[in-house]
């Protein structure tokens, strides 16, 4: 019976990007988030990505890139009038944290 490698295994902070060692980690995984839930909306209204990208004022080549994680160009503020034009509020809350290090999320 053949030996098993062990793999060597680093624990995760929770943010990819910051484990990756990216500047802006923290706005990396806000954007990552907002368009996970873009891709969400799109697939829930049954929508092509034209018709997607022609509710948000891009063209679809641009947001086939933004889908497939090329979406630095984006700012955090455009992402969510992205999801607006979609057809979603969007609300920004702001509150103490409750222990720990205070954190940005996309809920």
């Amino acid at each position: 019976m053949p030996r098993r490698e062990t793999l060597e295994q680093e624990p995760s902070t929770g943010n990819v990007f910051a484990d990756l060692g990216l500047a802006d980690a923290g706005e990396h995984l806000i954007k990552a988030g907002l368009v996970v839930r873009i891709d969400r909306t799109i697939r829930q209204r049954k929508l092509t990505q034209a018709a997607a990208a022609q509710l948000m004022g891009i063209d679809q080549p641009k947001f086939s890139a933004m889908l497939a994680g090329q979406f630095r160009g984006y700012s955090v503020e455009r992402l969510m009038r992205f999801l607006v034009a979609l057809g979603h509020d969007v609300e920004i809350v702001v509150k103490p944290r409750k222990r720990g290090t205070a954190e940005l999320r996309v809920a």
